[in-house]
């Protein structure tokens, strides 16, 4: 089985066909346990996701604020493995049918090694994946065997990017490009901001053609659909990640996803 980066990038075009955003959904593997997750997933799926985000629990992330690092210690603890985000892949992938990508740090890839973390991937029926602290000019093997395999490559861009950096990102990723909204790290806020409006503005403009998500800050509707009015994609993590943690367990948090998930996707179509 090759990748899914076409699958990724028809889902975006479809959303956009129809006049809204793609919502992208981020939960992390092993979390609240491998198959608790895997049902998760599905759930948000259900709910109204059209993309979802699996994370790879690390144990030193750079981007993850407190709510998302609690669920990655539990996952952690749990045992969680790299062969159990793949399976988290597979999983939700053949019983929805729909693009699942996996956002990691740089140090787990490197370590397990590119080409057998790009061709099990591939297998898994993966989209592709994030990569938030990969420098693009050091992403030339991860590259490589991402096309190869047929995975699409997403880089994050932030409002300090500058417009040479941007058309840097913008030409050597595919799928979509990821847009952090604000400086910092994830985490529900009350409002995401309005530079998020002008670093999707500076991402486009700086060519390439690829769609631009806004992640980091987006936790209801509201916000769903006010960033829905100038983005490609909204993507949501913390929000979902809370509910399960909130939960007074796991099949109420299963449930709690698929709610959020539902809101969220009325949201992104209510700004249509």
């Amino acid at each position: 089985m090759s990748g899914n980066i076409q699958l990724l990038s028809d889902t975006l075009a479809a959303a956009r066909a129809e006049g809204r955003s793609a919502l992208i959904a981020y939960l992390p593997a092993g979390f609240p346990t491998v198959d608790g997750g895997i049902e998760a997933i599905k759930a948000a799926f259900e709910g109204g996701a059209d993309v979802v985000e699996v994370g790879l629990p690390h144990s030193d992330p750079v981007l993850d604020g407190p709510v998302i690092q609690t669920a990655d210690d539990i996952a952690l603890r749990g045992g969680v493995k790299i062969a159990d985000v793949m399976r988290t892949v597979k999983e939700t992938y053949e019983a929805t049918g729909k693009p699942v990508l996996v956002m990691t740090y740089w140090n787990p890839i490197d370590r397990y090694g590119v080409e057998r973390f790009t061709a099990e991937l591939a297998e898994a029926g993966g989209a592709g994946c994030i990569l938030p602290d990969l420098p693009v000019q050091e992403s030339a093997l991860w590259r490589q065997h991402a096309e190869k395999q047929g995975l699409a490559t997403v880089f994050v861009v932030a409002p300090s990017s500058k417009a040479a950096r941007l058309a840097e990102i913008t030409a050597a990723g595919s799928g979509f490009v990821y847009a952090a909204s604000l400086m910092g790290v994830t985490g529900t806020r009350e409002s995401v901001g309005a530079q998020a409006q002008d670093l999707v503005e500076r991402t486009r403009a700086a060519g390439a053609g690829l769609p631009v998500c806004v992640g980091l800050g987006v936790s209801n509707a509201r916000q769903a659909a006010e960033v829905a009015g100038f983005a490609d994609g909204v993507i949501v993590g913390s929000a979902f990640v809370k509910r399960m943690l909130d939960a007074p367990d796991d099949k109420a948090g299963i449930e709690g996803v698929r709610a959020l998930a539902g809101e969220l996707a009325k949201g992104v179509r209510r700004q249509a």
